[in-house]
């Protein structure tokens, strides 16, 4: 890939830039499945199930919850995204650091998670000063991936052109949606398939700066 700096390169958070599986991610949806038992008055059970039926049916919970059943979304990121001892939980490979900066290009992080966690984790890890703009989802008007209009708020809020845009994700429904709009796409993922809308596979972001030719 020719070295210019005309590139911009969005990356997900959770499960692309950290490891999300072992602590956090059981975090948030147990205090999702708890929020919903709270506020809609369901047992466990059906917490999990609704938690789980929005998060597949609309690539996440809180539109779900929004759109069914009125929830405040800055209240339930806020409840559901509290982490006390959030530095023991992150699990992070450290050589990403200089993986992100030997990469040409802007760098924009575009998670579907709140901005004061968003933050926090890229704090903690040290990661923010390699990032020039955050978009949290309350940055995007609550339209999370996979959904197109969140991706094209970020693209116009950025007068970005998406053909000179890749994006970073291990969710394949959401990098679906970065194709569609005409972006490169990077798979962090250790499945054995590559979809045909995924450009390049990698096993950790760190690989991406000696991928980056393969776009």
């Amino acid at each position: 890939m020719r070295q210019s700096t005309n590139r911009t390169w969005l990356f997900d958070l959770d499960n692309t830039l950290h490891n999300a599986t072992p602590h956090i991610f059981p975090h948030i949806n147990r205090a999702m499945r708890e929020y919903i038992e709270r506020h809609l008055g369901v047992d466990a059970d059906e917490a999990t199930r609704i938690r789980q039926d929005y998060w597949e049916r609309y690539g996440a919970t809180l539109l779900g919850l929004i759109r069914h059943h009125d929830i405040d979304p800055r209240h339930f990121l806020l409840a559901t995204h509290q982490f006390p001892d959030l530095a023991r939980q992150l699990v992070f490979e450290k050589p990403l650091l200089h993986a992100l900066k030997r990469l040409p290009g802007r760098k924009i992080i575009f998670s579907n998670a709140p901005r004061h966690y968003t933050e926090a984790v890229l704090s903690l890890t040290g990661l923010g000063r390699y990032f020039n703009a955050i978009y949290a989802v309350e940055n995007v008007r609550f339209q999370p991936k996979p959904m197109l209009a969140g991706f094209r708020a970020l693209l116009q809020a950025e007068r970005l052109d998406p053909r000179r845009c890749i994006m970073v994700e291990d969710s394949l429904p959401n990098l679906r949606s970065a194709k569609k709009l005409g972006m490169k796409t990077v798979w962090v993922s250790t499945s054995s398939r590559r979809p045909p809308y995924v450009d390049v596979k990698v096993k950790s972001a760190v690989q991406i700066p000696q991928r980056c030719g393969a776009l």
